[in-house]
């Protein structure tokens, strides 16, 4: 679950100051998995200054700010409305080192006469071109619900029919690289597998990079057929082994993968990368709970949370319609909102934190999520399972989710399973120091080959032979 804190900047006055500050001031915000240039641009009034700030990151030029002071070398502004503060201090070498700050979160931000570049990031498991491989751009259709889909087929330079995946994303639009916070995990991952030997086809999400159709209205269960749509795809290509078709799910992908296992008698084999295996609900309580903690919020404000959080739930399982809900949510959130931890706004004003809440959960998505148990469509699967999961995933603990899928996979009497939790890493199968979603983007590596290794052999065991 993926979060973009948006910041709001604007124009504001300068006090008496006796150096020449007009003129144009360039920074840098740095933000979890995103880097935003910052344009300052200074002007004498009779009574001060006035300064513009642009964001060309985020197509903003010429916004306006509420206050700002400035008492030699310390500047100060404040933008009441957004909950940003920030102060500087000017040095001799003319630059103003200082703090953004958010709400509960604080970014350094320092302004210069220089233009300033990002910097780039090292993903050195990045493949680049020219890949030793056929990787060809394809589209398909999902004739179920009208929607054409784009991707990538890749698969070894050599004659004869390949064993072959498909690659499911996790929650929110991806793209076929499954990219976030500077990594492609599927792109590795593809890369990786096809260098062993097998055809992957990754796609772009519907509505998203070259895919048609509306991402907003669909649900697991209208992404399941994408990917049933998918398969049917590799079916009619030559270079697939049409007795070999796997599928390899992360996060919700783990959730669709066992649905299309059970609808479609193509699945060879399904390996669940931290895939679900305990109630939406549930799973979301417990995410937002371990991720506050190593955030470093208190545990008297996470109970709080955690209740709060409760009742919107239960409000969505037993809701009979959207416009119900609305209603049930408006009330709610009137009823608490002045107890809220203002940790839990996240810097927003109350009218955009309800405004917020209330976007998330009419969704179509997020209430088929947070009433979906995947234990029963679990039961049912019958081709081999590998599930895989980070110890230090915080996202979709290792723990109760691996457990509740031995179970049910159990319960319906599959024994052709592997569950494995992998030492070390995080939600995204990376070697990480705590599995903070905070750390993703600072971390080099995108995929653990210790991961990787354990994905290509259960493959090989499950395509050997005819």
């Amino acid at each position: 679950m993926k979060k973009t804190l948006l910041f709001l900047l604007t124009i504001f006055t300068i006090s008496a100051f006796s150096q020449d500050i007009t003129g144009e001031w360039n920074g840098l915000l740095k933000t979890p998995g995103k880097q935003l240039t910052i344009i300052l641009k200074i002007s004498k009034l009779d009574s001060g200054y006035s300064a513009t700030l642009d964001s060309p990151d985020q197509g903003a030029t010429g916004i306006q700010v509420t206050t700002t002071t400035f008492v030699t070398p310390v500047l100060n502004f404040s933008i009441a409305g957004a909950k940003i503060d920030y102060e500087g201090i000017l040095g001799e070498d003319k630059i103003i080192r200082g703090n953004f700050k958010q709400g509960i979160y604080t970014f350094p931000l320092d302004l210069s006469r220089e233009k300033v570049e990002k910097e780039k990031l090292k993903r050195p498991q990045e493949p680049v071109k020219p890949y030793p491989y056929v990787s060809e751009d394809i589209t398909f259709e999902n004739k179920k619900e009208a929607v054409t889909l784009a991707g990538t087929l890749t698969f070894p330079k050599k004659t004869g029919t390949f064993p072959a995946v498909v690659l499911i994303s996790g929650s929110g639009p991806q793209n076929r690289d499954e990219e976030l916070l500077g990594h492609k995990p599927f792109l590795v991952l593809s890369d990786f597998l096809t260098r062993n030997g097998i055809a992957v086809l990754r796609f772009d999400d519907r509505g998203t990079g070259a895919s048609k159709g509306d991402f907003k209205k669909a649900t697991t269960q209208n992404f399941a057929t994408d990917v049933e749509a998918a398969v049917n795809y590799l079916k009619t290509r030559k270079e697939i082994n049409k007795a070999k078709i796997g599928l390899i799910g992360h996060s919700e992908g783990g959730v669709i993968a066992p649905i299309v296992a059970t609808t479609s008698k193509d699945i060879r084999f399904i390996i669940l990368l931290a895939g679900m295996g305990i109630p939406g609900d549930q799973l979301l309580l417990l995410q937002q709970g371990l991720i506050k903690k190593a955030s470093g919020i208190n545990e008297d404000e996470i109970k709080l949370s955690q209740i709060f959080n409760e009742g919107l739930f239960e409000m969505v399982k037993k809701a009979p319609n959207a416009t119900a809900l609305k209603t049930d949510l408006d009330n709610y959130l009137k009823e608490k909102l002045s107890s809220m931890p203002e940790a839990e706004k996240a810097g927003m004003t109350d009218a955009d934190f309800v405004k917020s809440i209330e976007i998330q959960l009419l969704s179509p998505w997020m209430q088929n999520f947070i009433k979906y148990d995947p234990k029963p469509v679990l039961e049912k699967v019958k081709c081999p399972v590998l599930a895989l999961n980070g110890e230090k995933d915080l996202q979709v603990p290792p723990k109760e989710n691996l457990e509740a899928i031995e179970t049910a996979l159990a319960k319906g009497g599959n024994t052709k399973v592997r569950i494995k939790e992998l030492p070390g890493l995080n939600h995204l199968f990376q070697e990480a120091n705590t599995g903070s979603p905070s750390e993703y983007a600072t971390i080099e590596q995108t995929f653990s080959p210790i991961a990787l290794e354990e994905i290509i052999k259960w493959i090989g065991l499950q395509t050997k032979g005819k």
